[in-house]
């Protein structure tokens, strides 16, 4: 299956990272939202991040202006007719995927591949939207997208070995390191890193210790590059939260309950970096 044009449908944190690598990989690519200002605000982060590169002497003004002119800006979901492959980057919610997904399969032509970056919905669930199955599977890329190097690839129940062998060629194109997970809620990364951090706020919520020292003893005894609740702040904390609720609904066992600490941050409108307030104040 041959891809030349990706359309990435959400211009957000993830899709405008995602529409960079696809473009430096020398695919056309559609970035596409639902108003022109969204739109524009991805293409500054992307020009943003370029920039960088040319001042690091990592990449020439030209090769820069190349990417960009291979991005193509869209309000109009028609131009999915024009994409051999959707990655879809949208909010993490299966109403608005399968809403999406719906029309995407009617516009899309039949060859297709629709994707979903998902970082812990059910895939088959979003397929079973479509009347192509066989041509949904997972994506997942992790934050900040052009910097790290794993995609999550994940079949669903009806994901075709070709449609699979397919994404795993498009990854690698990216200079991604794809791997390969079966459909389960949270997957892999997820569901191993989000009760540690679900983990990290009961700490906090029982007095055990203060974020600060939480997240040092993680840097320093565990190696980690951050600390778990830098690490919940830099994600969102009503992601977080988010994703340990698919995981208590999904597998039905109160080891993923959420942290009531969790729910309470996220409902005083504490979200962490993006809102400036989360478990460290970023104003």
């Amino acid at each position: 299956m041959n891809i030349k044009t990706i359309m990435v449908a959400g211009s957000g944190q993830m899709g405008s990272g995602i529409a960079q690598v696809c473009a430096m990989a020398n695919y056309s690519v559609i970035l596409h939202d639902l108003k022109d200002e969204f739109v524009e605000k991805g293409m500054q982060t992307i020009t943003k991040n370029l920039s960088r590169q040319v001042e690091k002497g990592r990449m020439t003004d030209r090769e820069k202006a190349e990417i960009l002119n291979r991005i193509e800006r869209s309000t109009e979901l028609s131009n999915a007719e024009k994409a051999d492959l959707v990655i879809e980057a949208v909010v993490e919610n299966m109403d608005a995927k399968s809403q999406l997904f719906k029309m995407l399969d009617e516009l899309a032509p039949e060859h297709t591949i629709l994707a979903s970056n998902t970082s812990s919905l059910p895939i088959t669930e979003i397929a079973a939207v479509t009347k192509r199955p066989e041509k949904v599977i997972g994506m997942h890329f992790m934050n900040p997208v052009p910097v790290m190097k794993l995609v999550e690839i994940i079949r669903g129940l009806q994901t075709s070995d070709e449609v699979y062998e397919t994404i795993e060629a498009v990854s690698k194109k990216l200079s991604k390191v794809p791997v390969e997970v079966n459909d389960f809620p949270g997957f892999i990364s997820n569901r191993i890193l989000m009760p540690m951090i679900n983990e990290a706020i009961y700490a906090v919520y029982e007095g055990v210790a203060t974020p600060e020292a939480i997240d040092e003893i993680m840097k320093l005894g565990m190696n980690h590059p951050m600390g778990p609740l830098t690490l919940a702040d830099f994600i969102g904390l009503d992601t977080c939260l988010y994703i340990m609720e698919v995981l208590h609904e999904g597998f039905g066992d109160d080891k993923y309950r959420p942290c009531p600490l969790l729910r309470k941050y996220v409902k005083a409108g504490w979200l962490g970096r993006k809102s400036g307030r989360g478990f460290y104040s970023y104003n």
